[in-house]
């Protein structure tokens, strides 16, 4: 098979391409510099408006599928950095593959598209909802992803799918974030810790994606949330974090109405100011941070003929390997 993925230097993207190559498939990478992976193609280009498309379009002429995880990822930032990659670079995306006639189409999106600040509980994934989601992330990646599914048709078939909070050896999104912050004093249980929320641990994600790739007809039209099915308290997985890492896991907690006020008014002072880098607290994450989230599995797993290998378990030795080694 012959694919074409974009974002293939972050960490979903790199264990995607790595499984994709040991399987013996042809994969393209697009990227705005050289990705410096081993055994692929390569198309160096922005998937900003102001570059043409024939080059994308070139790319993906004889490709399988395309995987589009390129995306703008931060709790902050201008809105219009967000509105240029996760919508119209989605949007640019699907012109491409439709000019190029690519028969799937796997959008990776999020889980925080459908997410309006209350508990989900046992839950599928609910259709994305821009107008009511936290922060300009969530909103851009519910716009991309109503982009990508409304292109689904007999010519190209789409599915959307959204991995949760994923994690593991390399991730700087959310371990690394989390140790980081333990290591300065910053880390803080929002409300008592005790809602249930589900990961997903990194090869588990990407197997998912590239299921994706095998079963897009199945699953075509569709969004659906990817994760370990072993929901767990926020409390335990930040503390299995910690622990990985060597260490304490004993945490102050801030009541969760206070985290949620603050955050807001943290995050709309960042704004205001233009400042750089993450603020200390938003209301999306006071909010993650408090309520449970977690989500049935079943048909994820029927639609995608999948389920994860790597258990939770499992997972924490292997990141806790890495960090020793490190």
């Amino acid at each position: 098979m012959k694919v074409l993925v974009t974002g293939a230097t972050s960490l979903i993207g790199r264990h995607v391409v790595g499984q994709l190559l040991q399987r013996g498939d042809s994969v393209t990478v697009v990227q705005r510099r050289q990705s410096g992976l081993e055994g692929v193609d390569e198309l160096c280009c922005d998937l900003g408006v102001s570059e043409p498309l024939k080059p994308l379009c070139n790319a993906m002429k004889g490709c399988d599928a395309v995987v589009h995880l390129a995306a703008k990822v931060s709790v902050s930032g201008r809105w219009g950095l967000f509105e240029a990659v996760n919508i119209e670079g989605t949007r640019r995306m699907i012109q491409a593959a439709q000019s190029a006639e690519v028969p799937r189409f796997v959008h990776v999106s999020s889980p925080s598209v459908a997410h309006a600040g209350k508990s989900l509980v046992g839950v599928e994934a609910g259709a994305a909802d821009p107008d009511n989601v936290r922060g300009h992330y969530a909103r851009s990646k519910a716009l991309g992803e109503i982009i990508a599914l409304a292109a689904n048709s007999d010519a190209m078939k789409v599915v959307s799918l959204r991995p949760h909070l994923v994690w593991g050896p390399g991730d700087t999104q959310l371990t690394q974030r989390i140790i980081d912050r333990a290591r300065a004093g910053k880390l803080v249980l929002v409300g008592s810790g005790q809602a249930f929320i589900d990961t997903t641990y990194i090869d588990n994600a990407a197997s998912a994606i590239v299921a994706g790739v095998d079963n897009t007809e199945r699953a075509a039209g569709r969004a659906l949330v990817v994760s370990n099915g072993q929901p767990r308290t926020v409390k335990e997985i930040i503390g299995r974090i910690l622990q990985s890492a060597g260490l304490s896991t004993q945490l102050r907690h801030v009541p969760s109405a206070v985290a949620i006020t603050a955050g807001g008014a943290i995050e709309m002072l960042w704004q205001a100011l233009d400042k750089q880098g993450d603020p200390p607290m938003t209301r999306f994450l006071a909010e993650q941070l408090a309520t449970a989230h977690w989500f049935d599995q079943r048909e994820t797993q029927e639609l995608l003929d999948w389920k994860p290998a790597i258990g939770l378990e499992q997972g924490f030795i292997k990141l806790a390997a890495s960090m020793a080694s490190s």
